[in-house]
């Protein structure tokens, strides 16, 4: 396969990985003000909404770049798929921000579960972010 020099790919999940942790920070910051605000009654900030999920659309699409990355420097590595447990916990991570995403579309006061799934969602996809690093550790390990 005729592709880019595996070290600048590494280079380009790693810096992808480093802004999609910056965003669920962000993300998790401006939804706990969302909350407050929701919670104490207060004039919504005009900025607040449009910006966190401005943020969750640009880590969908890091995440999205990632799997994509993945693929290809594996294939193009080892020809094929499944050398470790670091794909299953990359398409978990997809999974869980596709259905965050998803849910966030639901979110209106007439559909209350949906902010639940939507925090719910979120919040798993914290634990599997630590599942991907653990097993992205094991991955740069090989290939360094």
């Amino acid at each position: 396969m005729n592709l880019p020099s595996f070290l600048w790919l590494w280079k380009i999940a790693a810096w992808s990985m480093g802004l999609t942790i910056t965003c669920y920070v962000i993300l998790g910051l401006s939804g706990t003000f969302l909350y407050k605000i929701r919670q104490e009654k207060q004039p919504q900030k005009k900025w607040l909404r449009p910006l966190h999920r401005s943020i969750g659309i640009v880590m969908v699409t890091l995440i999205l770049l990632l799997l994509s990355i993945g693929i290809i420097g594996t294939i193009g590595h080892y020809g094929n798929l499944g050398h470790s447990w670091h794909l299953l916990a990359g398409l978990i991570i997809v999974c869980f921000a596709l259905f965050s995403a998803w849910s966030s579309t639901q979110i209106h006061p007439t559909k209350p579960w949906a902010r639940i799934l939507h925090v719910r969602a979120n919040i798993a996809l914290f634990f599997a972010l630590l599942f991907v690093g653990l097993t992205g550790w094991g991955v740069v390990q090989k290939y360094l």
